[in-house]
């Protein structure tokens, strides 16, 4: 079977005791009081070939191991270590919570499913996994989003902005969850729907039915939940950048001005706080759009065309997205220097490297580095 492009069902003719091939599809195996869900398009694909749900299921099954243990790790460090209690890491614990449970959801069912080779679960369950994918993968991003904000707060605007406390953390937190809430629960009163993904092992949006007003809500819910936290991440991270960048150019002048090679001991032996700064920004940036924009093209595809969709595709770019679980706890998390010193105390088996901050004017809280002293304060 060919993942893009028109089915080819000469694309393989497995064998099994119930037979493969002949005019056999994909929904062969659907069960009866599932069959209503199904959009007619899948009927043109052949079975899939069974090696490929057990890749999946393994996938899944690593990814859930992966993503579970390590936010649940996070989440334990920042808990039980008092240094690490501040409001812009209530943040960070916020979206370990959310990668935790989007994990927790959706690596089982989605294995069952993958042995069984079709969705078993029945109807109200495959709504309820298909709302728990879109309410924690909403929550991580826009929980992102105000990480990039908070960070535009303490580095951009300084001591100028407003001081960030528990208060406002815990704000922010509860509107991010309300209106996740708000969007993912829309399908269940008719704004669109809840069905099969492409290989009948997992469940998502329909954005196969050619309805305006279903369309509509893949629509908007694209712009709620990728474009609109892409701008932002990307507007905070530009001026936070540039922010540093001006900082450092400052210190250099004054270093020149004073007649000594740097205000920092260690700079000549490190890169500069705006390079590695950037190297974060863009890796945060890049990891969210490796993982989500697969998804946003296949749901787009169907919407506005379905005929280059076909059931491995679906699965995959839906794998890709879950598996932004198991990279934020490595890129809010570790790239955080109090952190790996909690790790280091509490599992000194998983340290790597060396914990300790080796530039102490500069600290890269939640992802940012932070580059003066008074900014350190805030955090």
């Amino acid at each position: 079977m060919s993942v893009m492009g028109q089915p080819s069902f000469a694309a393989w003719g497995g064998s099994s005791s119930g037979g493969f091939g002949g005019n056999l599809t994909v929904v062969d195996k659907v069960t009866p009081d599932m069959i209503h869900l199904v959009d007619s398009y899948w009927y043109q694909f052949p079975p899939m070939n069974p090696l490929w749900h057990a890749i999946l299921g393994f996938m899944i099954g690593v990814l859930g191991v992966i993503s579970i243990t390590g936010n649940g790790m996070v989440l334990y460090i920042f808990a039980s270590t008092k240094s690490l209690k501040t409001p812009s890491n209530l943040l960070v614990v916020n979206l370990a919570f959310s990668d935790f449970c989007m994990m927790s959801t959706m690596a089982f069912p989605m294995v069952v499913n993958c042995y069984y080779e079709t969705w078993v679960w029945g109807p109200l369950f495959c709504g309820l996994y298909a709302m728990f994918g879109s309410l924690f993968g909403s929550v991580s991003i826009w929980t992102m989003a105000c990480i990039a904000m908070d960070r535009y707060n303490v580095i951009v605007k300084g001591l100028s902005a407003k001081p960030f406390t528990k208060k406002s953390a815990m704000m922010w937190i509860l509107i991010v969850w309300v209106l996740s809430i708000g969007w993912v629960i829309a399908p269940f009163f008719g704004w669109n729907r809840y069905v099969p993904e492409g290989n009948m092992a997992a469940c998502g949006t329909d954005y196969l039915t050619k309805e305006w007003f279903s369309r509509s809500y893949i629509v908007v819910y694209a712009i709620f939940v990728y474009f609109l936290p892409l701008f932002v991440i990307i507007y905070c991270y530009f001026f936070i950048v540039q922010a540093v960048a001006a900082h450092e150019k400052s210190m250099r002048d004054q270093a020149k001005k004073m007649n000594v090679a740097s205000l920092r001991s260690s700079e000549a032996q490190q890169t500069s706080a705006e390079c590695k700064l950037a190297k974060i920004a863009l890796m945060t940036i890049a990891l969210w759009f490796f993982a989500w924009t697969p998804y946003l093209v296949i749901n787009f595809s169907g919407i506005f065309g379905s005929s280059k969709i076909s059931p491995l595709t679906t699965i995959w770019c839906s794998l890709f997205a879950k598996a932004n679980a198991c990279y934020n706890p490595i890129v809010y998390g570790i790239s955080h220097p109090k952190y790996r010193q909690a790790l280091e105390k509490k599992f000194p088996s998983l340290v790597c490297a060396d914990s300790t901050p080796k530039d102490d004017t500069a600290s890269t809280a939640s992802g940012v580095t932070n580059v003066t002293e008074g900014e350190k304060a805030t955090a």
